[in-house]
């Protein structure tokens, strides 16, 4: 047996190491990477007016409290470490004024409902969710509004949360650290809410909340440790880059913070898929040739793949393989879906 052969053997019969390889190869499988920075692309077009719409909403609402707007604005851009001021900069001269205000609510609505769409599309895809049993045009792009709001309540209780928190200097001082603390466990209560929300949502099943809340979580604490560790690295890439990109750097530093966020939150629902519907362990080498022998994970999965494509009701979809089975696995333990 050749070392390949101990090591696939191994990772099959060992859950700590076959469920994560199977979630890498089925991101993969999906055009995980191609998918998250679709979702980027229009994340990233739905942040200036956003932010827009934002700060002229403050600027209209809050005009004679710049203390309390600034306390805000700040609790803001700590979601951007490093390219918040970069992009408060950008947008300083900005006053409240119904032209800025119209122009923000279209903007926003371009990108944010262009990112849910492409975020329905990409967990559609992910679940295995045939082409005639996904949402028509009209439909998906409602789920998109109503995700899109509830997402933009969400980060305005937590933005009001953390401002709150921040100029709460009295009781800071007297309970310390403990009320930082405090702030990033409610704010990732409030995020785990927020993605049980969005997977549930975004996809075209009647998903459960304990069959999201694994990938909810790492999502959020996702979200989370970008922002408390990523800083460094975005603060790296805008000292390597902007003395020769000057302000592309924020760009593409805006780029890659959002990319970073879509790949987490990519695995996180390949994680939700893999676990419910039993896809691992897959055979090592699977992904690499023709040769190597595919374990009944694989055939689900496989076979999953090709039902994705099903157009019409009345069409049937049928996959066959020549190979045999893997008999390391039981496939009893293979047959679980859904709705079991």
């Amino acid at each position: 047996m050749t070392r390949v052969e101990r090591l696939d053997r191994y990772q099959r019969r060992h859950r700590w190491l076959g469920l994560p390889l199977a979630v890498i190869y089925k991101f993969f499988d999906d055009r995980g990477p191609h998918l998250a920075a679709l979702v980027t692309y229009y994340a990233f077009v739905s942040l200036f007016p956003l932010l827009l719409l934002l700060f002229s909403g403050l600027a209209f609402f809050l005009q004679g409290h710049a203390d309390v707007r600034q306390d805000v604005e700040q609790a803001l851009l700590r979601n951007f470490p490093t390219i918040g001021p970069d992009l408060k900069r950008n947008i300083e001269t900005i006053h409240g004024s119904g032209i800025a205000l119209s122009v923000g609510v279209l903007g926003t609505l371009y990108g944010g409902l262009g990112a849910m769409q492409a975020a329905q599309a990409s967990f559609n895809l992910i679940w295995g969710v045939p082409r005639n049993e996904q949402p028509n045009p009209l439909r998906s792009r409602l789920r998109s509004l109503a995700l899109v709001l509830l997402l933009g309540s969400g980060v305005i209780v937590s933005t009001g949360g953390a401002a709150i928190l921040s100029t709460a200097n009295g009781i800071s001082r007297q309970v310390g650290p403990a009320i930082e603390v405090g702030g990033y466990l409610l704010n990732y209560a409030i995020s785990i809410a927020l993605f049980i929300a969005a997977f549930r949502v975004l996809t075209a099943l009647p998903l459960r909340v304990r069959q999201v809340l694994p990938g909810a979580a790492i999502s959020a604490g996702g979200w989370i440790v970008l922002q408390i560790l990523g800083s460094s690295f975005i603060a790296q890439m805008l000292t390597n880059s902007n003395a020769l990109y000057g302000v592309f750097a924020v760009v593409l530093a805006t780029l890659a913070w959002f990319y970073l966020q879509s790949v987490i939150v990519m695995l996180a629902a390949e994680l939700n898929v893999v676990r419910v519907r039993r896809l691992w362990p897959r055979a090592l080498l699977a992904p690499f040739t023709d040769d190597a022998e595919l374990t009944p994970a694989d055939r689900q999965a496989y076979a999953m793949y090709a039902a994705t494509q099903r157009f019409k009701g009345f069409e049937q979809v049928t996959t066959e393989f020549a190979q045999a089975a893997t008999t390391d696995d039981d496939p009893k333990a293979h047959s679980e879906r859904l709705g079991a």
